[in-house]
């Protein structure tokens, strides 16, 4: 009996009925793998000190992001095909439909690998595929921006006792998407097209900061009431990070290369006052999220102390400590202040350690079939 157990442990997707029900229950929770894996890439090549090696292991995870982003878009897509009638039922719901935003977050990690990693090994003749997967970011960026909150509001059953960060995630993708583009814009030959990108970026920056900070406000009044969320949405404390981290390091990169850009276009004191606004934005955020980051790290500890159960929220353990660590290092090139970089080369060493424990039972999850779960169906079974 107990070998009978054992091979049915290490059959894959023992879990399931079928091989199917991979499709059929696969959600978008699955894009956040990519989220995690992609800034862990993108952090790991911003090292102060990083060697050959490191920056082959990093564009190695860019690559191996790039696979997954490819499955799991298959996979989704192959779900709205063959399970069309229960794929739409996500519209409905109040959690699973937040993760329709790690989808552009995802592919922007691709994007912004594609100009650390893709533009050195190839050349710029591939600028001409990133510019369009960054308009395809920033189209699904935007429609998940607003079409989700609308939902929200028209369609959808919310509580503020039952009220997490996962509220963030629709509404941040614009963000992510203005940061790309601060780093996409300095890439580009035509001047008119690099002014025609920072304008639309810090139009983006502006669509999703104010929108996460209205929501960041409701959850502190919503924890301070209610107190922490359930176990199961323990990882969701870090997500508040993810904005204030992105909104920094976005301020920081288009105002990094503004001044050159405005004033290729004729505007040269626009670029100097917004490089200056940039970097004083981006240091103000930065100390909001160390406020959001130690808040964080009481809160896990706290939920450890009972117990966490695994599931894919656990991914939100990594983006917004990756984009943290981003910002941190991008203030320490620019300030030359050790502090920040020393704190930053931590987070990163952080950062992996989360991922590498997170992929892991992520892998193993996955084999057996127990993270093919959508509870769209679930809520329906019952």
């Amino acid at each position: 009996m107990t070998c009978r157990a054992e091979r049915y442990r290490l059959r894959p997707l023992s879990h399931l009925p079928s091989p199917l029900e991979v499709v059929r229950q696969f959600t978008p929770n699955w894009f956040a793998a990519t989220m995690g894996t992609g800034v862990l890439a993108l952090a790991l090549a911003q090292l102060p000190e990083a060697t050959p090696g490191l920056h082959r292991v990093a564009e190695g995870l860019w690559l191996l992001n790039i696979l997954l982003f490819i499955v799991f878009a298959g996979l989704y897509t192959a779900r709205w095909v063959l399970f069309f009638d229960e794929a739409r039922r996500i519209f409905g719901h109040s959690t699973v439909s937040m993760f329709f935003g790690t989808i552009p977050m995802g592919l922007a990690t691709i994007i912004n690998g594609f100009l650390l990693f893709g533009v050195p090994r190839w050349g710029e003749g591939v600028l001409s595929l990133i510019e369009v997967l960054w308009w395809i970011d920033v189209a699904i960026s935007l429609a998940c921006g607003v079409l989700i909150p609308y939902l929200m509001f028209t369609r959808q059953e919310h509580r503020i006792d039952q009220m997490t960060a996962v509220w963030l995630l629709p509404v941040v993708a614009a963000e992510v998407a203005a940061a790309s583009g601060g780093l996409l814009a300095p890439h580009l030959v035509n001047a008119h097209s690099q002014l025609v990108i920072l304008v639309i970026s810090y139009i983006l920056w502006a669509f999703s900061l104010p929108v996460a900070f209205s929501i960041l406000t409701i959850l502190l009044l919503r924890m301070a009431l209610h107190k922490l969320p359930h176990e199961n949405m323990a990882a969701s404390s870090w997500l508040a990070l993810g904005p204030v981290g992105t909104g920094a390091l976005g301020m920081l990169l288009l105002g990094g290369d503004a001044p050159m850009i405005f004033a290729a276009n004729g505007l040269p004191g626009v670029g100097e006052v917004a490089s200056g606004l940039g970097l004083v934005a981006g240091i103000t955020l930065w100390g909001f999220g160390f406020w959001w980051m130690l808040m964080a790290l009481l809160i896990t500890a706290r939920y450890l102390r009972e117990g966490i159960p695994f599931n894919l929220g656990w991914w939100g353990f990594t983006f917004p400590l990756g984009v943290y660590a981003l910002t941190t290092l991008k203030l320490a090139s620019l300030l030359g202040l050790a502090f920040f970089s020393v704190f930053g080369c931590g987070l990163v060493a952080l950062l992996v350690v989360m991922w590498l424990i997170v992929g892991w039972r992520t892998l193993v999850g996955a084999w057996h079939g127990e993270l093919f779960v959508s509870p769209c169906i679930a809520a329906l079974a019952k």
